[in-house]
């Protein structure tokens, strides 16, 4: 079926709602943005037969509809419309994408107490779908209010945390809503941020051995609901799992970490020559900026002024997508740089041979003894980041075969 839909919203640059309508039908999709004073005209004539609706207008759409389903009067929010002549239907499909969400990863809540951070209108289809699964207690953390911030010590039994505030969004990447600190007894965070795909919220949790979702499936089987709605007809559901797996593969960077010399570079424009992607060395992208090359960055300005340009470089390349991304080998040194890097990626760790390592034109790589202790210090470091460990082999392009049957698998 065809027909014409959209997302409506205020500022939808990044919207990857296109991208996904894709995969349930043979629609038009368009991006609609509009200021709030804009809508009364907008709902006089829509120029489109159904749309989904996202920040800022979930609760403003709701005087405009003639008709609410159950779960959108219940919960006061509104993230789907259809239009069938004057009849205007509001819908919640986010209660479904959410529940898709806790069942796909397995994070049971009935009976735990459960923190919700943020209360938007994401918070509340959330607290629904929570308490609808029988969660025992569901708190909601906001700026103000008898729970809030600064008394989380309240909540130190939490089970479950959710995070439902945009803290984390794609472009600032390095915050958090809060430390898991304040959680001791967590094991399980969702983030319902899915740009990037680990937050620091996320990457945190990881660390500590905690379960770990993002919200792309949400937003994926969201609209997938929201397809069926348009249409008036079901859908297969495995279209959720397929568009959720290959998106995240489209946005997802490859990370090529490793010592000095064991052939990243290389590895980098196979790899992007075979996916059909975009290598970048983060090295190159550091002289192209000091407008020298490394040796005499060493030279004239010392390791600490080199790092400093490095970590610019990898904290932003790290926010992009689709990438493939050859990293200097020390990049991994702090902490900062780790998480940079495994925001929006697979990484591959680069094992080679310390005594295969290429040494030309690399000041930390000339001493033997120098770089044996180097490696000591780098390798649990490179296998702490790693997703993926390859061996080099001596044929760069046997190499490249392994990797990307790393990645399949």
């Amino acid at each position: 079926m065809t027909g014409r839909y959209g997302l409506l919203g205020k500022t939808l640059s990044h919207s990857l709602s296109p991208r996904i309508h894709q995969y349930f039908g043979d629609y038009s999709y368009e991006l609609i943005e509009k200021t709030e004073d804009e809508l009364t005209a907008f709902f006089q004539d829509p120029p489109v037969q159904g749309m989904n609706v996202t920040i800022p207008y979930k609760k403003t759409v709701i005087p405009f509809c003639t008709e609410l389903d159950e779960t959108a009067q219940r919960l006061g929010s509104v993230n789907t419309i259809r239009f069938d002549g004057k009849t205007v239907r509001g819908y919640n499909t986010d209660y479904f994408g959410f529940a898709y969400l806790l069942e796909q990863a397995d994070i049971a809540v009935a009976g735990k107490k459960v923190v919700v951070l943020g209360s938007g209108g994401a918070s509340a289809t959330v607290c629904g779908v929570l308490r609808d699964n029988g969660a025992r207690t569901v708190v909601v953390i906001s700026r103000s209010g008898e729970d809030n911030y600064n008394n989380l010590e309240r909540h130190r039994d939490a089970d479950v945390v959710v995070n439902t505030t945009p803290v984390g969004m794609y472009p600032e990447t390095a915050a958090a809503p809060v430390s898991l600190d304040c959680f001791p007894c967590c094991e399980a965070v969702v983030d319902v941020v899915y740009n990037p795909l680990r937050t620091r919220l996320l990457l945190d949790a990881g660390r500590r051995g905690i379960k770990t979702a993002n919200g792309l499936s949400m937003l994926v089987a969201q609209g997938y609901r929201a397809a069926e709605i348009f249409l008036g007809q079901p859908l297969d559901k495995g279209l959720i799992e397929k568009a959720t797996r290959e998106l995240e593969q489209s946005f997802r960077n490859i990370v090529l970490v490793g010592m000095p010399g064991c052939g990243k570079s290389t590895q980098a424009i196979l790899l992007a020559e075979a996916l059909g992607r975009q290598a970048v060395d983060s090295d190159a992208v550091v002289e192209q900026r000091a407008g020298k090359p490394i040796p005499q960055i060493f030279a004239e300005q010392g390791e600490a002024a080199f790092r400093k340009q490095e970590a610019a470089v990898v904290q932003e390349l790290g926010k992009r997508s689709g990438l493939i991304i050859a990293t200097g080998g020390g990049a991994i040194l702090t902490a900062e740089n780790r998480d940079a890097l495994r925001q929006n990626a697979v990484v591959v760790f680069l094992e080679k041979e310390l005594e295969d390592l290429a040494t030309d034109g690399r000041p930390l790589s000339r001493d033997m003894a120098a770089l044996q202790a180097m490696y000591e210090k780098r390798l649990p470091l490179y296998r702490k980041v790693a997703d993926v460990t390859v061996a080099v082999q001596h044929s760069p392009q046997e190499t490249c075969r392994l990797i990307q049957e790393a990645l399949e698998r």
